[in-house]
């Protein structure tokens, strides 16, 4: 069997179980089993394949064709230019939340700064701003021990061990820092709404980061409080949120004592990002 005769085969495959992106999926596939680039692939179609490699990509496709994220395959996912590791105890990072950390590099630039990052997952977040960001320092808080080795293990692959630390703990339980910005993805889906997600994300990623409690605010109702209380005067929160909950966040963050800053849009232009500043 060539290049392109397993592609078919891998697309066909994908097809039947009505993945959407069945034929690029399919060329992902291929191109990490042979560890080779996918134009690299796509230009040398009559190359032979090895058994020993074939079977290798149908076990990709067989976990594929049950929705489960090539991100998890692959065991990484690229993010502001870098390859971070994840699992299924790590939120998938997402071409939105770039847009976040670009925003915030233009604020913070050239400046010495203390950043929390609540909820960090695979450290995607401060990891990206602390690269950038050469005389900053971080903290990143989560629950979860699995999501805290995973960030660890990306802090370390970038050299950030000694300007990060990583605590398995609620951030509820911080109280004796002051930071200059605080940022977080929380889970900030309706309980409700999660049974409408794709497959890829319900049946895979990790619920404790979707589930944002019945109106989708429990998490970012908590953050903000917590965050009145552990920011600098003038510092800034920075926070994911659903396009439908602007108004309802803006209100969260007047009552208590934030002033109001810039929202993001995503790709979409829906609103998915909201930054604010402690009077």
């Amino acid at each position: 069997m060539n290049t392109l005769e397993a592609i078919k085969f891998g697309s066909n495959l994908l097809k039947e179980k009505k993945i959407q992106s069945y034929i690029l999926d399919s060329e992902l596939l291929l191109s990490k089993t042979l560890n080779k680039s996918r134009e690299k692939i796509l230009t040398n179609l009559d190359v032979g394949i090895k058994k020993k490699n074939f079977n290798i990509f149908k076990d990709y496709l067989i976990r594929r064709s049950k929705n489960e994220p090539i991100a998890y395959i692959f065991g990484e996912k690229e993010f502001w230019s870098k390859s971070f590791n994840v699992n299924k105890h790590t939120l998938i990072p997402r071409p939105e939340t770039e847009l976040l950390v670009d925003e915030l590099l233009k604020i913070f630039k050239g400046k010495k700064i203390s950043i929390l990052d609540i909820g960090t997952g695979s450290g995607c977040i401060i990891v990206s701003l602390l690269s950038d960001l050469g005389q900053s320092i971080g903290t990143g808080v989560d629950v979860s021990k699995s999501a805290i080795l995973m960030a660890k293990k990306n802090a370390k692959k970038y050299k950030l061990t000694n300007r990060i630390k990583f605590l398995t703990k609620s951030f509820e339980n911080i109280f004796d820092k002051k930071f200059d910005l605080i940022v977080s993805n929380p889970p900030y889906i309706e309980r409700n709404a999660i049974k409408n997600l794709s497959e890829d994300i319900k049946k895979y990623e990790p619920r404790m980061a979707l589930d944002g409690g019945n109106d989708g605010l429990d998490l970012i109702k908590k953050v903000i409080y917590k965050s009145k209380y552990i920011l600098k005067i003038n510092g800034a929160l920075a926070l994911e949120i659903g396009n439908e909950q602007i108004k309802k966040v803006s209100k969260i963050l007047a009552d208590n004592n934030f002033r109001a800053g810039s929202v993001i849009k995503d790709y979409k232009n829906n609103i998915r990002c909201i930054i604010a500043y402690k009077k």
